[in-house]
């Protein structure tokens, strides 16, 4: 006979840190001799969790970022002319058995590969 129990697995809620805690838990981290380990242990932290945060503190990303961030001035140009892109035309090649017409203005890049592709 087979029992079948069922146990609801009950998530535990998610803790959100400030950036303030997530500073003092980085620099309990980085005394000498202290174990990552040990003080995310202490402070009910995931250790993948407060390495991801050193990471951040060492690269100078954990709460800096956001008060020193700087808006650049941007200046719009013009919008171009078709003109001055070419006049759309139409290229039409017949080699060997094959036809290939392009529309519009063609990609140079593309065009190359093609014809090398037809050669073969």
């Amino acid at each position: 006979m087979v029992e079948i129990v069922q146990n609801p697995v009950i998530a535990p809620k998610r803790q959100h840190r400030n950036v303030e805690t997530k500073r003092k838990l980085v620099e309990a981290t980085l005394v000498p001799g202290a174990s990552v380990a040990r003080v995310a242990r202490t402070n009910g932290v995931n250790t993948n969790q407060l390495f991801t945060w050193r990471r951040l503190y060492l690269a100078g990303r954990l709460g800096e970022a956001q008060e020193s961030t700087k808006l650049l001035p941007v200046t719009l140009q013009p919008a171009t002319s078709a003109s001055s892109w070419g006049a759309p035309g139409t290229i039409h090649i017949k080699l060997a058995g094959a036809q290939i017409r392009i529309e519009g203005s063609a990609d140079v890049g593309l065009l190359r590969t093609v014809l090398k592709l037809l050669r073969a």
